[in-house]
């Protein structure tokens, strides 16, 4: 009896690959709405989930999400898609997962420029929280931050001191928030602000969706002696609606790919130091 194998990412063929499961996957323009309305009730989808929930390969998957993110429906991620929008931010569950190796790499970076015996804000954000975790080999820092994650990571290493700053607690991300948090942060002067981003306009306008959370980040700014800016490429053009601040305002922005050509022009303007992470 003759076997058939399924499809495969090695396979020579994918277009008759995918032409071959139409009748039993439905038609790619199906699978595409599918796609997008699973994105818009989650906000981030995996590539890994939608190839098991269609029985499709991860390449099949992969050029279905840069055909609809070139229609302008979705979010191209590394690993995933996510939903356009300029007032509701990816849930943190998912949020941790995208571009989740990029991020490791900009926070060795960041960690690599901090020295031991610094003192330093770090704010909310997963990329902040990665941070974090690469200055655990540090001694001597004296951290306040509003992200309860990023003290219970630092926690272990007996020689920081870690400070919370208080205030209105969003259960969702463990972020601190609120006028309490404001003035606290007000009280210090630091070395290094570690500050993370939703989205940088191409005008250079660092964009995000709380508007508590931004006034946070804005004194976190405003009481740094130098600030950092963590962000992955995704941010590069992505849309929120709360303006923090602009991009020439910041000392050092750590990425994983070069800035676009009209963004890297504002920052050599500004002498702002750009440091890629490969």
């Amino acid at each position: 009896m003759a076997t058939h194998n399924p499809p495969s990412d090695t396979g020579h063929s994918p277009a008759k690959a995918e032409q071959g499961l139409k009748g039993k996957k439905g038609s790619i323009e199906q699978r595409e709405n599918q796609i997008v309305d699973l994105v818009r009730s989650k906000g981030f989808v995996s590539i890994e989930e939608l190839s098991i929930r269609f029985g499709l390969t991860r390449q099949t998957i992969r050029r279905d999400i840069n055909r609809i993110s070139s229609k302008g429906l979705v979010l191209r991620h590394h690993g995933g898609a996510g939903m356009i929008s300029s007032v509701e931010n990816v849930a943190y569950p998912e949020r941790k997962i995208i571009s989740f190796k990029e991020k490791k790499r900009i926070a060795r970076l960041v960690a690599q420029t901090i020295p031991d015996k610094a003192s330093l804000f770090i704010n909310i954000g997963t990329t902040t929280e990665e941070v974090a975790k690469a200055l655990q080999g540090h001694t001597g820092l004296r951290v306040i931050t509003n992200n309860l994650n990023v003290a219970l990571i630092l926690s272990p290493n007996e020689s920081f001191e870690i400070i919370v700053a208080g205030g209105r607690l969003r259960n969702r991300d463990r972020a601190v928030t609120g006028q309490s948090a404001i003035d606290y942060i007000k009280q210090f002067k630091v070395d290094f602000g570690i500050i993370g981003i939703s989205g940088i306009d191409q005008d250079g306008s660092l964009l995000d969706y709380d508007y508590q959370e931004v006034r946070v980040a804005r004194a976190i700014m405003d009481n740094s002696r130098r600030v950092f800016l963590a962000a992955d490429a995704t941010k590069f053009s992505r849309n929120a609606v709360v303006r923090l601040g602009t991009i020439t305002e910041i000392d050092a922005l750590f990425t994983d790919q070069s800035p676009p050509p009209e963004m890297m022009a504002l920052l050599q303007s500004a002498e702002v130091q750009v440091h890629v992470a490969h």
